[in-house]
């Protein structure tokens, strides 16, 4: 199993979340965040001040899924979050050794 964490700007949610669901994975995690990267945030102008935004809005998307899957989860994730532009967003991927469904008991494949 692999956890996949994603980390995309807000408005490409929804339709990372179809993109998703279009491949047949059911659940994900979803998180507000705030960061930047080679960008390193912008400028902005409010009633006549000038002053830097550091940390931009961002949204994490967390899942965790069997490995046969993580090729065409990638491909659906970068496609639905590309815009071209700067802060698009990174893709990370991570083991997981075992999850468990706190309900039932089950392990592994079957938690998830």
């Amino acid at each position: 199993m692999k956890k996949i964490e994603a980390i995309i700007k807000p408005f490409k949610l929804d339709e990372v979340k179809e993109a998703l669901h279009e491949i047949g994975l059911q659940g994900i995690t979803v998180t507000e965040a705030k960061g930047f990267g080679r960008q390193k945030g912008h400028t902005e102008l409010y009633r006549g001040a000038e002053y830097v935004v550091d940390f931009l809005p961002k949204v994490k998307i967390e899942l965790v899924i069997e490995d046969n899957l993580v090729d065409r989860a990638i491909e659906a994730i970068q496609q639905a979050a590309h815009t071209g532009r700067i802060g698009d967003g990174k893709i990370f991927i991570m083991p997981v050794e075992e999850a468990i469904r706190i309900r039932t008991g089950e392990r592994g494949a079957d938690a998830i």
